[in-house]
């Protein structure tokens, strides 16, 4: 950021004019015959040129210690932040629908137009600090909700293919054969596949628990990026409408976080 900054100041009109005004003035100058009498043509041309440049950087620092350019340079920034967030989220759109059903794939649309009319109302309305932290907020969730969305798609996809009753039945039928086993390393070995496969159930189970939850997280946000674009379209704006924000974009990076480290952990399995 700060690289930025020093080369707005640099490219900033005012200076821009002022450096290619001194050059000009460097270039009379130098052809001036009484400075090429006292320093000589080269020694002239050099001294005229090296004072514009003096001048044109003691403007670049005069710029980069005004309040006035900072303020400026700072709404630049939120402004290119908030374009760069809304981009974000239009690529997660598009990586998201490869995964989506037809169900998630019509929230997903949803979502999206929400988002649109965010976007636009900020770009096109009148600006305010409160309506473009709520903008650049609003665009946090949804860069949040699709990433949950897609992790939520994939693993609710690998879970519908797991045959739940295969492996109950394979439990029932490894129950079977302890009771007739005389063996005791088999009945040892037929106790270790019996509990692998409760575990397996168990983790399943667990699993499809918290992606219900997921689903209702889901559900919420949808909602939530939908009630903000009704509130900023109508200009009701107000500081708890951050406070719920910050508190949705937390709860769903933790879930997707939670999403992430399980589909690690299958394919390092």
């Amino acid at each position: 950021m700060k690289t930025r900054m020093f080369f707005s100041a640099l490219f900033k009109a005012r200076n821009i004019g002022i450096l290619v005004a001194a050059l000009i003035v460097a270039a009379m100058l130098s052809d001036s015959s009484a400075l090429q009498a006292v320093f000589g043509q080269a020694s002239a041309e050099s001294l005229t040129l090296g004072g514009s440049f003096i001048v044109y950087i003691a403007f670049v620092i005069q710029t980069l210690t005004s309040k006035k350019f900072h303020e400026e340079f700072n709404q630049k920034e939120k402004a290119r932040y908030i374009r760069e967030l809304n981009r974000q989220a239009n690529r997660l759109s598009s990586e998201a629908r490869r995964h989506t059903n037809n169900t998630y794939a019509r929230k997903l649309k949803k979502v999206m137009e929400d988002k649109n009319e965010i976007y636009n109302s900020y770009m096109t309305g009148e600006k305010s600090y409160l309506r473009e932290k709520i903008t650049e907020q609003t665009l946090v969730l949804v860069v949040s909700y699709l990433k949950l969305l897609n992790n939520f798609c994939i693993r609710n996809r690998e879970l519908s293919g797991v045959d739940v009753s295969a492996v109950s039945a394979r439990i029932n039928t490894n129950n079977r054969k302890l009771s007739f086993s005389k063996d005791m390393n088999m009945t040892e070995q037929v106790r270790k596949v019996i509990e692998m496969d409760e575990r397996l159930i168990t983790r399943l189970k667990d699993e499809k628990k918290d992606l219900e939850r997921i689903g209702a997280k889901l559900d919420y946000m949808e909602s939530t990026v939908n009630l903000f674009k009704h509130q900023l379209l109508s200009s009701v704006e107000n500081e708890d409408m951050l406070e719920q924000l910050e508190t949705a974009v937390n709860e769903a990076e933790a879930l997707d976080n939670v999403l992430e480290e399980r589909r690690k952990n299958k394919l390092r399995r």
